[in-house]
């Protein structure tokens, strides 16, 4: 995977990676089966006692901090690997592969962690893979190849099929269906666990005494493996809240009864998914709050003029996991104006919330290139890793997706420089969410624009019947000469894996979502699509769920005074014969 030029110093993979005693590649042999990379390091750390210490293998690419934060949470330390006898002598090994297949492979070939890697499984020692590490196992991978894998079991990992109707990538809370034994899935029963992937493995004959469970999503595709002391999920534990607990708790104490009963669940396909947003940024005093516009003004309607304070952020958050919300996501809304890698209070607030709060986050606001006054250039790239390294499992793109897809429908070029490509290729677009901003333009017939437009259930201000959405940049400050609809077609082709669609006219109303205009987004693309703007009530959940093909949907305001429970929508939503996670 070629990675496009930051600095004439350094790539972006080698930007991602960076740390201050990096691993000299130069050290080990290659492995039979790939390419070279072009710059990896592995971390490295001290080392602690064998009795109460995991060794975890991260080659850097992405947001593992929540696995290291679940594992401390469970009451052990963490040895990184820093040479291949590290993953020989571990007593217990953890592989939360993030990212790609082929750099993976490139990183575990280069440093020779590959052939330890094996030797380790082969040998039946206390192993668990997580995402990516669960599809290294297997012999090959279609995702920018073939590419050959580990080859430790038969198969090859292939992308999902979009044509059947389901969105790729798989995002969201599934069901599991488990086929043997797998110890460490003992405590899930019926309930959801978190999935994010855009490439599967399928079982076959040849691979079926390896399976453990398997989830349905198109096609029955495999979701654990176990064979002895050796286990790998496709899915991500440390995110699928006390149910992904209880699996690292049984894989960390396996001969222990500590293990923690998660009750009775439901699950028996992809639920919706409820979100909780929380609006950040800086008041007058320079203090970091929550806050909630009305059609996008934070500022109370009183004679200071303050900004509206709805409460602090970490803790906000952290009361959102225990209610049961099944993602949080953070938007820096002055994020467009500051400089994003001197926003150390944000990148706090994630580091912060991702020491309890073990479901997936989202952070959007500043996720741009931009040079600062000393001359220095900072790649998009580099912003959002510095995001993902604090805790964030997918980033948030707003007004540079715009400028991207208005220069790629102009020119008809990928580029392969815009934020949204470099990103969605380091990191894969399964974390790569474009927030859309739009807002009505009213007209009376569909002709006088060249952009996609609705009819309208309720007429506008002079009496005209249709409507098209313009987006805007700039937090809803400046209108740009692009739809909503167009928008949303561009960046699903340049690499985002998920839509988060608002709406200016409707937020802060408490009067419903625009049904109109996220039927037309969610019929017009294959990637999910979060619905946000407008949430007053319960039945405004079901609504959206009923009428469009939204995968999820967000609401802030009323979370955050209390109006209305997250637990509430979710009842209201089982009642109504919606899957949710409960």
């Amino acid at each position: 995977m070629e990675a496009p030029p930051l600095t004439p110093s350094c790539s972006p993979t080698s930007l991602l990676l960076r740390h201050k005693n990096p691993l000299s590649f130069n050290t080990f042999p290659r492995s039979r089966n790939v390419k070279t990379p072009t710059n990896f390091s592995i971390r490295a750390s001290s080392s602690t006692s064998n009795d109460s210490v995991v060794t975890l293998l991260d080659y850097g690419a992405g947001n593992v901090r929540s696995v290291r934060n679940a594992i401390r949470f469970l009451g052990f330390e963490i040895k990184d690997v820093q040479t291949p006898e590290d993953i020989l002598n571990a007593s217990r090994l953890v592989f939360p592969g993030v990212g790609a297949f082929a750099p993976a492979m490139e990183v575990l070939s280069k440093t020779g962690m590959g052939e330890a890697l094996c030797s380790y499984i082969e040998k039946d020692r206390p192993f668990l893979g997580i995402c990516l590490g669960l599809q290294l196992l297997f012999e090959s991978s279609e995702e920018n190849g073939p590419i050959k894998g580990l080859g430790l079991i038969p198969g090859t990992v292939g992308r999902f099929d979009s044509s059947n109707g389901f969105r790729v990538p798989h995002i969201g809370w599934n069901a599991l269906q488990i086929t043997k034994d797998s110890e460490i899935l003992d405590d899930v029963g019926n309930h959801h666990v978190y999935f994010v992937h855009s490439y599967r493995a399928m079982p076959s004959d040849d691979n079926k005494d390896w399976v453990s469970s398997t989830c349905d999503y198109g096609d029955k595709f495999i979701a654990s493996i176990r064979r002895g002391n050796v286990h790998a999920v496709q899915f991500h534990p440390e995110k699928s809240g006390d149910v992904g607990l209880s699996i690292l708790r049984r894989f960390l104490y396996p001969n222990s009864s500590v293990a923690k009963k998660t009750g009775e669940g439901k699950a028996s396909k992809l639920a919706k998914r409820v979100i909780a947003c929380l609006d950040v940024r800086a008041n007058d005093n320079g203090d970091l709050v929550v806050t909630k516009g009305d059609q996008y003004d934070v500022r109370e309607n009183t004679k200071e003029n303050e900004v509206r304070n709805l409460g602090k952020p970490v803790e906000l958050a952290q009361q959102y996991y225990k209610d049961g919300a099944d993602e949080v996501s953070f938007l820096n809304i002055t994020g467009f104006r500051d400089f994003p890698l001197g926003d150390l209070p944000m990148l706090q607030v994630l580091r912060y919330t991702s020491e309890n709060v073990f479901v997936p986050l989202t952070v959007g606001g500043g996720i741009r290139d931009f040079t600062d006054s000393k001359g220095r250039h900072y790649s998009s790239l580099e912003v959002a890793a510095e995001y993902f390294r604090s805790g964030a499992d997918k980033i948030s793109i707003g007004s540079d997706a715009v400028y991207a897809a208005e220069e790629y429908l102009r020119t008809g070029v990928k580029t392969g420089k815009t934020s949204l490509e470099q990103i969605s290729r380091v990191y894969g677009n399964q974390a790569v969410v474009v927030s859309i901003d739009p807002r009505r333009v009213y007209i009376n017939n569909p002709n006088d624009v060249q952009f996609q437009t609705i009819k309208v259930s309720s007429p506008g201000p002079n009496g005209e019947e249709y409507a098209w959405y313009q987006c805007t940049v700039n937090g809803g400050r400046e209108g740009r000469p692009i739809g909503a609809y167009e928008l949303a077609k561009a960046v699903e082709e340049l690499g985002a894996g998920e839509i988060l669609l608002n709406c200016i006219d409707c937020d802060g109303q408490g009067k419903g979502f625009d049904v109109g205009l996220i039927k037309l987004i969610s019929d017009a693309v294959n990637i999910p699509v979060i619905a946000s703007s407008g949430a007053g009530i319960p039945n405004h959940f079901s609504d959206v769920f009923t009428k469009t093909n939204a995968s999820a949907a967000l609401a802030a305001g009323i979370f955050h005074r209390k109006e209305v429970p997250i637990q509430s929508v979710k009842e209201h939503l089982l009642n109504e014969g919606i899957e949710v996670r409960i």
